[in-house]
Parts: structure tokens; sequence; C-alpha cells
């Protein structure tokens, strides 16, 4: 796979009943279409189809060792592909029951007959499922009647995109369409939780918090960051060290940013000193302080300050202080990846 593709028309469909049905019809022909969910927009291609799965790797320049989530419309379709008993279906069910449609995604061994391609799971005998919340996207996915697998709409490593806008920007001309349901509401990608074990693992926070899933649980183990080095599969995405990272160099709890920095704030700016100068450039979460509000302007932001410190001229993102309950797990975990050393990951 060369990470190349060719050039096409990119169509912006309307989140009407007839841009729906269009979107539909592209991805049950095999094409690649952009939608919105409650987390990120999603690059989604049909899971059955490994051809069309392998679009999506060489259109994100994603490593074909790096599995994908696939969204079903309800969750008794999600476990008609899961294995019909494995130690920890049980508990699947309840969360599934406590958290679907939600921005939770479940890693679980896969079923004999499942239809999902080996494309989409690298290979692994387990596979990641979600059912995401929206009107729009449960419309979609009941009009396609399959699994759709569909990483962030983003060229891969890159910052995800939470607006139609921001997929335009980056993949225009290299996928079929883009639904534009206006911007995400949760602004990060989903939790993801492995249960193909004797032991449920947090692989990723995300949407839904740790604490909600452990009154569930109980205590969840944690999966280490997946050194980009490491030859070992990871089980679901978003477990590569360094992921999710803009352009500009980015540095994590600092409180008096340098002058040739752009600031990633959180809470009142008047507490960084420095940061609050008037030709500063600033992107403020949240000057409440709220998580959610954080979470929703975490991309955006991102995406603001590399493009418009690229164009001042400045050497990189000074990132202040986020706590670390709640969803700030989730920014926490996207923040140090986005600031971890990059290294060049082979697309296969």
């Amino acid at each position: 796979m060369t990470g190349t593709a060719p050039s096409r028309q990119t169509e912006r469909l309307p989140a009407s009943y007839d841009g729906i049905r269009r979107a539909a019809e592209l991805l049950r022909h095999g094409g690649v279409v952009a939608f919105g969910t409650e987390t990120v927009y999603g690059l989604g291609a049909l899971s059955t189809s490994g051809k069309a799965v392998e679009r999506i790797y060489t259109v994100k320049g994603r490593p074909s060792f790096n599995p994908l989530i696939s969204h079903v419309a309800t969750a008794t379709q999600a476990f008609a592909e899961a294995a019909p008993d494995f130690p920890l279906r049980a508990l699947a069910h309840q969360l599934a029951d406590a958290f679907w449609p939600g921005p939770l995604t479940l890693v679980v061994p896969r079923a004999p007959a499942s239809r999902i391609s080996e494309a989409v799971s690298a290979g692994l005998d387990s596979i990641a499922l979600r059912v995401p919340q929206g009107r729009i996207v449960q419309e979609l996915l009941a009009l396609v009647g399959a699994p759709v697998a569909a990483p962030s709409a983003n060229r891969s490593g890159a910052v995800s995109p939470s607006t139609a806008r921001h997929v335009l920007d980056g993949l225009d001309g290299r996928i079929d369409a883009v639904l534009d349901s206006g911007p995400s509401g949760i602004g990060v990608e989903s939790t993801i939780v492995d249960l193909s074990g004797e032991r449920p693992r947090l692989l990723r926070p995300g949407g839904i918090t740790r604490e909600a899933l452990e009154e569930i649980c109980g205590p969840l183990e944690s999966a280490a960051a997946l050194p980009s080095s490491e030859t070992r599969l990871p089980k679901a995405p978003g477990q590569l060290s360094s992921h999710y990272a803009p352009s500009l160099p980015v540095t994590l709890n600092v409180t008096d940013p340098a002058t040739e920095q752009a600031v990633l704030a959180f809470g009142k700016t008047g507490e960084a000193g420095p940061a609050n100068s008037a030709d500063r450039l600033i992107w403020n979460l949240s000057e409440s302080g709220n998580l959610a509000e954080a979470a929703a302007r975490l991309y955006a932001g991102l995406r603001f300050l590399d493009t418009e410190g690229t164009r001042r001229g400045l050497k990189g993102i000074a990132v202040q202080p986020i706590p670390a309950a709640g969803l700030g797990e989730a920014l926490n975990d996207r923040l140090k990846r986005a600031a971890a050393p990059r290294k060049a990951i082979p697309v296969s």
C-alpha cells in the first residue's frame, strides 16, 4: 500500500433524507464516506468488504496493523459479530445496556461466522464494536444494513476532525463524500474497553469516563501506549504513542509559556501570567474549567493554533495543566500522544 489515492470529486452531502440515502448508497457499493458521530467524524467503509476497508488505509496513510472500529445501528447487530460464548460476554451486555448508543467501543472475541473482514481487525481474533449515538448516524447505519468501519476522518496520526470542514481540509478529492451533520458534540473519540480476556481493560479513555465504567466493571486495568517501535499488534485504535498530532510540537503542563509558543489554555487565562498578553495566540478550551466543554473544543483548538501559529512563525504549542479526573483522563491522553516524539510508521 502506497498511502496515495487517485483524485476524485468529493461530494458534500446535507444531513437530509436524500443526503443520508446517498451516503448509504455509496457505502453499500464500496465507497469511502466521512460522516459525523457524537465523538468525531469517521471515515467509513463497509466492514464486510476487504477491498473497501483497504481504501480507508490508503486514504489515511494508516498502518495496516492498526485495527479499526466497526459501527452498527443496534446492540443486536453488534453481538451477532461477537463470539457466542466468552468469559466477559455478560459484562459486555451490561455495558452495552448502560452506554449504547454512545461513545463506548467494546473489543470482544470474533464470532467464527462474523462478516467483518480480517482487514478491519488487522488479523487479530478480536473485533472492536460500537453503536454510535445520534439520529443521523443511526439512520445512515440502518440504511447501510451492515457494519461500517470508521476511524477518524483525517490523515493518520493527525488531529481528528470534529466538523465536515475539518474533513475536507485534509481529504477533499481523496474520498467519495462527506455527510455534514454539523459539529461533533463530545469532540473526543470513544472510550475503548477490552473484554476479550479474563479481565476488562481500558485501552483508550474517551467520551465515557473511567468512573462511570467502574460502577459496572469494578476496577479497570489500563493498557500502556504502544511504542511506535513495538512490533506487538495494538488491539484497538488510538494506542500508538504518537497520535492526534498537529505539525507544531506540543509541550504539556506549561505554566509559563515562551513568547514563541501558542497557548492551549484551560480555565482563566489570567492565571497563566504571560499567556494573558494581548498579542498572545490563545485558544481557551473552557474559561469556566468545564471538562465537557474542553473535550468538545480540543481538536478545533489544536487545528486553529497549529494553522495560525504556523502562519505567525511560532515554534510550538504550550498546553496548560488540565485536571486528570473524569473526561480529563481522555483529554490528557490525547494531548500526551500529540506531544509524543514522532517516528515514521511503515504503511504496508
